[in-house]
């Protein structure tokens, strides 16, 4: 298993990418190729490659998180997403993760990758926690305009993602609406769930946001405009609720029973950390590529590692490459 890592990318890099290098490659057994400023990369490494599993590939070239997408990888193709592209597109890597500008990722990935046959646009899947576990949300911010075959793609490919990754047996498939009822949404709902009804996934109808984050579904479809609104709002409820409580606590006198409620909200605070969950596949490309939040730090970019590893292991783009032959998401 090899896989590349942007070490350039993000609002911590290098320095929190190699840390989470070594932590992966010490837990995971994996070999790390770091792409980008061979220099910088080994002053942080320190000599220490960790038994041989750590390389650098150089890369004098860094894609910014204000810079323009595609005006930049043209411009820029030595920078170290397009050569960690290059190395899955060549077969030197099995995954690439980058923490650097998603849309640069997502560009590099299109273009040197291609899409899968079958798939018109790739959608970003991110986990979120709930009452029962997690949840794959789809699109979180790839496409904010979708027709409603593409909401049956990304339902299609979440569905697998849930089952060979997560581990989930008939994962439920719900479309985002403002409704349960079938006759409830917009124009691209209403078209969607029609198509959806067609599939043989396990699609379970319509979910509503409340119904999100109490587990009633294992996988969440919509566009990338609704899809990021939720994640975002989620980022932030998360966010407000630990300081909210922070406050209450302040109030009380009772120690012992402050460090008793502080050691429960360990668990509540790592449940709603995004680090624990890595990052987010891109899934539709035809190569494992694994998003990470900009401000990834040495734990997140080890868990983004991990997911990276176990969707190659599990064979995810084979599965998704077989499903989508017959259009209907799952081998009759």
């Amino acid at each position: 298993m090899r896989i590349a890592l942007d070490a350039m990318g993000g609002d911590h890099a290098p320095m929190e990418i190699v840390r989470g290098a070594r932590d992966a490659a010490q837990e995971l057994g994996v070999q790390i190729i770091l792409v980008g400023d061979q220099e910088k990369i080994e002053r942080e490494l320190s000599g220490n490659f960790v038994e041989g599993l750590i390389s650098v590939v150089h890369a004098p070239e860094v894609i910014g998180m204000s810079e323009h997408p595609v005006s930049a990888l043209r411009k820029k193709k030595n920078s170290s997403i397009v050569l960690a592209t290059k190395m899955v597109k060549e077969g030197a890597a099995d995954a690439l993760v980058s923490a650097g500008s998603t849309g640069a990722q997502m560009a590099s990935s299109l273009l040197i990758l291609g899409r899968i046959t079958g798939v018109d646009r790739p959608a970003i899947s991110t986990l979120l926690p709930t009452a029962k576990g997690v949840l794959v949300l789809l699109d979180a911010g790839a496409n904010v305009d979708c027709r409603p075959q593409h909401l049956k793609q990304f339902a299609i490919m979440g569905s697998l993602y849930a089952e060979k990754v997560l581990g989930l047996h008939e994962p439920k498939v719900g479309l985002v609406n403002i409704g349960s009822e079938e006759t409830k949404g917009n124009e691209l709902t209403l078209a969607a769930y029609q198509q959806l009804k067609e599939t043989n996934i396990n699609f379970v109808g319509n979910v509503e946001g409340r119904d999100l984050f109490l587990g009633n579904s294992d996988v969440a479809v919509c566009d990338g405009f609704v899809g990021n609104v939720i994640l975002k709002s989620a980022e932030g409820l998360a966010m407000s609720l630990l300081g909210m409580f922070q406050q209450e606590l302040g109030r009380l006198e009772d120690v012992i029973g402050i460090e008793r409620i502080m050691h429960m909200m360990g668990g509540f605070k790592r449940r709603m950390d995004y680090a624990e969950y890595g990052g987010a596949p891109l899934l539709g490309v035809n190569g494992v590529s694994v998003i990470c939040h900009g401000s990834s730090k040495a734990r997140a970019i080890k868990n983004a590692l991990c997911v990276a590893k176990e969707t190659v292991e599990q064979g995810l783009i084979p599965a998704i490459k077989k499903s989508l032959e017959n259009d209907k998401g799952v081998e009759e």
